[in-house]
């Protein structure tokens, strides 16, 4: 495993040094759902402008946030370090196999089980398989950016994070189409790739470009506490940032929000159990083959959460801006924010558990 950065807290610090604003976290995601559902809702025309702020499907006043949220998080990772990253193959191994050969098909039990059978009285019959394929789509893309800011709230090791992102990024342009093929019986999937692409350089590249200049910079003219005092100015914006996601991804969705609330629901029901199984089919591998908890808990993350904007973005294309799809992609948006912090609050709470093995 990799040393930490200069003065920076070890792995497995980073969930359990929060100041007093990241510990009342929940009231603050609750009061950004409230606000952000109720802006979206009375002032629909200043959202819909900002939604239609795009890049190839990519929203970019979220962009913006995400790059506040992530930059902290990335100036972390000590570069020269990332090649003792392979020592933890076990954690790659389980983030792989989770998030290629395990999600997409749970997923797409789910959506059967919830969808055709349990919840079939009470969806319109022609928009079923609609629904169905949305979540797959879902299920079939699993996380880039955000895992950064859920390995940082769990003290997750910044290293294998970044490593593990890259890999699966990579896993992901091969795979997606095959496997979402595969799942919908579709032969010819058009993959967005302008999106999938530019969604991985605006949220990946750039973000960790920016970061290697300012560590180096920071590192160069003050050493480690120039680092250490960065980032602890930054991780108010950081937090911040995440709050302010949450209100434009609840307020671009208001109207469905309050227009729909039984099928909004109903759809998140089958992502919320794919998302907590998912973890816990990865936590438990990973504690189950040994892998320290700052590498079990990110490796567990990313496969509980979604690359929603490649999922939204196919199923437009797929089935079209209005289908049932796309309804269900954005269901994932939705949960999203507040079923990771859940599964945060998880990882932190059970880091005795997992330690005591054996």
């Amino acid at each position: 495993m990799s040393a930490p950065a200069p003065n920076d807290a070890g792995p497995g610090q980073a969930g359990h040094g929060m100041g007093p604003f990241e510990r009342g976290l929940s009231l603050w995601v609750l009061v950004c759902i409230v606000v952000g559902t109720a802006a979206g809702w009375l002032l629909p025309g200043a959202f819909s402008a900002m939604g239609r702020m795009k890049l190839a499907s990519v929203n970019l006043p979220v962009a913006v946030l995400v790059w506040l949220m992530i930059v902290p998080m990335l100036l972390k990772v000590d570069f020269a370090s990332m090649g003792k990253v392979g020592r933890q193959w076990r954690g790659i191994g389980v983030t792989l196999g989770v998030n290629w050969l395990f999600k997409p098909f749970l997923m797409a039990l789910l959506a059967w089980l919830f969808l055709r059978v349990l919840f079939a009285r009470w969806l319109p019959a022609d928009q079923v398989d609609a629904y169905v394929a949305g979540l797959i789509l879902l299920g079939a893309a699993p996380c880039t950016a955000m895992v950064f800011v859920w390995s940082h709230l769990s003290g997750g090791d910044p290293e294998f994070t970044l490593s593990q992102v890259a890999l699966n990024d990579t896993v992901m342009v091969v795979a997606f189409a095959p496997i979402v093929a595969l799942l919908l019986g579709i032969s010819a999937i058009r993959v967005p790739w302008d999106t999938l692409l530019l969604s991985v350089a605006i949220y990946i590249l750039i973000p960790l470009a920016a970061a290697v200049w300012l560590r180096r910079a920071l590192l160069r003219r003050g050493g480690a506490p120039a680092l250490e005092r960065t980032l602890e100015r930054l991780g108010p914006w950081s937090i911040g940032a995440l709050l302010g996601t949450l209100v434009l991804l609840f307020g671009f969705q208001g109207g469905q929000i309050l227009r729909q609330p039984l099928m909004i629901v109903l759809l998140a029901v089958p992502i919320l159990v794919q998302a907590y199984l998912t973890f816990g089919v990865g936590y438990w591998l990973n504690r189950r083959f040994g892998t320290p908890h700052c590498i079990g808990g990110p490796s567990a993350l990313i496969g509980a959460s979604n690359f929603f904007e490649l999922a939204v973005a196919t199923a437009i294309v797929l089935f079209g801006v209005e289908s049932g799809a796309a309804l269900a992609t954005v269901v994932g948006v939705v949960v999203e924010v507040p079923v990771m912090l859940s599964l945060v609050r998880v990882v932190n709470a059970s880091r005795g558990w997992y330690e005591a093995r054996g």
